[in-house]
């Protein structure tokens, strides 16, 4: 009877932590295995297990989120099919590198240290981008994914890339145009992040759309959601075959995530451009610092702070989570005003 009461707490944790994996996977494009891999760890879970039950995850939620930014015309599908053939050659780089880090008993060391690295360095430079915009344009979110982008909206990195016209050129909504070898580059680094470290690559992959090609943020995370499909598929599958997927976490993170992600798929159309670019920023040193206490806990033998560190990747998903349904909540209330108002 105890055996089963904590099976069933399990379940439970498992599904209220995939409602909102799932809500923050559809609003960012992430938010997934990026929570969920660390957080297996912190529960004791084996490296491979913990990474393969994270993509087997990232898929499924992905499809759902992404159904959701197609009706919202969200996906460059073009941009998302070209990310596809890098990211498919650098997810087995990844896979052949953490087998074999496993093999002499690094895999959780490195794998920790990355994480915290990019995490933590991803995070400062979109929340500092973020808070210190000028606000030069009208900060809000197109609805018309065909619309033509304002070139004060993108980044000046990403202008700069696209300065350099080397063939092929393609041809992206928004009227952006920037080079086959760009796009290539980011797919292979991303899928290589996704085969090591057990992420859909959203993490890095979103922010790169939007920051080195200069992709406007909904339709990087609606695109990005659509490579996730391709790259989380062709991972699980991978570590599927090697028999490290846990069903047994994986289903009840589904069961939760498939209202969460479609409730966030729909407010990148409502929350403000600036906002998702700040809650993403904040997700990320969240994750980052979530990771850096776990792996100090291991270094000096200090058990507790296994406990904290799972508390903080908890307390991070629904803090960031609570804040995307308030300002959801708070610009609806404002549209339906404003309708109101037009009516008298």
């Amino acid at each position: 009877m105890e055996l089963f009461g904590v099976a069933v707490t399990l379940l439970a944790m498992f599904a209220g932590f995939g409602v909102l994996i799932g809500l923050l996977f559809g609003f960012f494009g992430m938010g997934g295995s990026f929570l969920v891999t660390p957080a297996l760890m912190v529960m004791g879970y084996e490296t491979d297990v913990a990474v393969a039950s994270g993509l087997a995850f990232v898929f499924a939620t992905s499809v759902i989120a992404t159904l959701k930014h197609r009706d919202l015309g969200q996906v460059d599908y073009k941009l998302g099919v070209l990310m596809i053939a890098g990211t498919t050659a650098g997810i087995e780089v990844g896979k052949l590198g953490l087998h074999a880090l496993q093999a002499i008993g690094l895999a959780d060391t490195v794998v920790s240290v990355i994480y915290v690295g990019l995490l933590g360095g991803i995070g400062v430079f979109i929340t500092y981008n973020a808070v210190t915009d000028d606000g030069d344009g009208d900060g809000g979110i197109s609805h018309d994914a065909d619309a033509e982008v304002d070139a004060d909206d993108i980044p000046d990195i990403a202008k700069k890339i696209q300065s350099y016209r080397v063939p092929p050129m393609m041809n992206l909504r928004g009227g952006i145009s920037v080079s086959l070898w760009m796009i290539l580059a980011v797919a292979f680094a991303t899928g290589l992040l996704s085969g090591f470290l057990g992420v859909g690559g959203g993490f890095i992959r979103m922010p790169a759309l939007f920051y080195l090609i200069g992709v406007p943020v909904p339709i990087a995370v609606g695109t990005d959601l659509f490579e996730i499909v391709f790259s989380g598929g062709i991972g699980s599958f991978l570590y599927a075959m090697d028999g490290a997927v846990d069903l047994e976490i994986v289903v009840p993170l589904l069961a939760g995530s498939a209202l969460g992600a479609r409730l966030g798929a729909a407010a990148t159309s409502l929350v403000d451009e600036d906002e998702i670019k700040v809650y993403f920023g904040v997700m990320l040193l969240l994750g980052s610092l979530a990771v850096a206490v776990r792996k100090i806990g291991n270094w000096f033998d200090v058990p507790e702070l296994q406990t904290v560190s799972l508390v903080i990747i908890l307390g991070a998903a629904t803090l960031v989570a609570g804040a995307v349904v308030v300002s959801s909540v708070r610009e609806l209330r404002s549209e339906e005003a404003a309708a109101a108002s037009a009516a008298d």
